[in-house]
């Protein structure tokens, strides 16, 4: 996220010159249709140096919760730094630092409201600017003072930090052959490497990335903020973060909205073959528009365009496309190119540009851009952002999968064979986590939030990353969850869908309307 947020996959997740700066061009406009669905612009936030309490004036959870908060401008926002401790179970011990940014109410205010964009590992900070003022309904904007932050590990906030450019463009481009036990072995240590350097780079930071220790973090953000209760919009794995808050502190939920829901009571295995499903539902429904327009690179049935596909993507793993740079495009960069602009319908002109280049002239090009996009690569090498380490460690943090290689073998065929196009990048996620360098936090026993104020919950019908059965499963377990349902394209929905959604989560957060059970949009 995750969000358009790296995929729970160990392997993620030449047009002549002449005409290839013109699609260079095109694509600048892709990351504003795709990720304002559930993550805020590409650059971070710039986040002006604050003053920064020490560690001996926040010791222990009273002094914690009852530290202010030293807002200084922030380009067109404001600015503070939250001092949180490094371990829970130590409060007396080392603190870390979240970052924090806020717009003020513009009329009468009723409170502050928290964003997360999903991921995890993507920015709140660029929430903020990126999704909540040009998509939060006006009457949202003018009486709440919305609130972004980067979780625990993220951005601006105490972050993980891992391995450089080149070593991350290795990792995501990379086509294990988990066929064989020595692809599966290859795959474990290529992630373990990469756990290490996180640990050596990051420290003890790392072991306390979880969840759970980001849900308290925004507990004490809410009592900083001085508000009794928190409101809340969570997208993506922010309906895990806001779940697992309501889970924690039920007396303290207020209005929360879980948008594109992931349910944390769901096994890992699960989530990756729900995921993989999702994907699969969502390129067939492309691959069909894409079929009803003019120029559709995919002929015949909407089944030969997704055989087309798959043809391209095993290409593409035995024989990287050329891309006109010394990156070709391998499975994994491809997968990742496809994926992309599935996150969002306004964005699929962009998946046919790239499928033309890659089917019609072996050019990845197109799709190697997209893919860079996805992991948040600069077009020199860098890395905007630690979004990509941020998801795997908080993932590796929560929730682990089987290690045992037959019983990934055989999670791998069920997924494949439910998602035949892409199921074959969902699968041996438990790669990842082989040799992670820390232990496992987990989650909680119990998510019902017992007692809280009603929520709200959205899913999409056809999600591709966050399937609709999962906003089902999620309002389930949650005690006190509506479900609002919108039926359409793209990952998430309040700020990107229609007046239906938008004026339901408005009137739920300005004046606490919960949408009738069974409102479908």
């Amino acid at each position: 996220m995750t969000s358009a947020s790296p995929l729970p996959s160990p392997s993620a997740p030449a047009r002549r010159a002449a005409r290839r700066g013109g699609r260079v061009a095109a694509l600048a406009a892709v990351a504003a249709l795709v990720l304002a669905g559930c993550v805020g612009p590409k650059e971070q936030t710039e986040v002006t140096a604050q003053p920064t309490p020490t560690a001996a004036d926040v010791r222990g959870l009273d002094a914690i919760y009852d530290q202010d908060l030293d807002w200084q401008p922030c380009g067109d926002l404001e600015c503070a730094t939250l001092v949180v401790p490094l371990d829970y179970g130590e409060p007396d011990g080392d603190t870390i630092e979240v970052a924090v940014n806020r717009h003020r109410a513009t009329g009468d205010r009723i409170g502050s409201l928290l964003i997360n964009p999903g991921g995890p590992g993507a920015s709140g900070l660029d929430a903020l600017s990126g999704i909540a003022l040009p998509r939060f309904g006006e009457e949202v904007v003018a009486r709440y003072d919305l609130v972004g932050f980067d979780p625990r590990g993220v951005g601006s906030s105490t972050p993980v930090t891992c391995v450089d450019g080149p070593a991350m463009d290795a990792l995501v481009s990379t086509d294990f052959d988990l066929a064989t036990d020595a692809g599966v072995a290859q795959a474990e240590a290529a992630y373990g490497d990469f756990g290490a350097a996180c640990l050596q780079n990051t420290g003890p930071v790392l072991g306390h990335v979880d969840t759970v220790s980001a849900a308290k973090d925004m507990d004490v953000l809410r009592a900083a903020l001085g508000d009794e209760t928190l409101a809340y919009v969570g997208y993506s794995y922010g309906t895990q973060l806001g779940a697992t808050y309501a889970a924690l502190f039920p007396e303290h939920v207020g209005r929360l909205v879980l948008d594109g829901a992931l349910d944390p009571t769901l096994p890992a295995e699960e989530i990756s073959k729900g995921q993989a499903v999702g994907f699969e539902n969502a390129l067939r429904a492309y691959v069909a528009d894409c079929q009803a327009g003019a120029d559709c690179p995919l002929t015949g049935s909407v089944d030969d365009g997704l055989a087309q596909v798959r043809a391209l993507l095993d290409r593409a793993r035995t024989s990287p496309l050329p891309t006109g740079t010394d990156r070709p495009l391998t499975g994994t960069l491809a997968f990742s190119g496809i994926a992309l602009p599935l996150y969002d319908e306004g964005s699929w002109s962009y998946l046919t540009m790239g499928l033309d280049a890659a089917l019609t002239e072996g050019d990845g090009s197109v799709l190697l851009q997209l893919a860079d996009l996805y992991y948040d690569r600069n077009p020199d090498g860098t890395y905007a952002t630690n979004s990509t380490a941020a998801f795997w460690s908080i993932g590796c943090a929560d929730d682990r999968s089987t290690t045992d290689v037959a019983q990934m073998r055989a999670q791998a065929a069920d997924i494949e064979a439910a998602a035949p196009t892409v199921g074959s990048f969902f699968g041996y996620g438990g790669t990842v986590c082989a040799q992670w360098p820390v232990p496992e936090a987990g989650g909680l026993d119990d998510y019902s939030a017992a007692g809280a104020a009603p929520i709200v919950v959205i899913g999409t019908t056809n999600d591709p990353a966050t399937p609709y059965a999962w906003a089902e499963s999620l309002a389930r377990t949650l005690d006190s969850a509506t479900l609002l349902t919108y039926e359409g394209e793209g990952h998430t929905a309040y700020g990107r869908s229609n007046s239906c959604i938008a004026d339901a989560v408005d009137a739920y957060l300005v004046d606490g309307t919960v949408p009738a059970e069974g409102t479908r949009c």
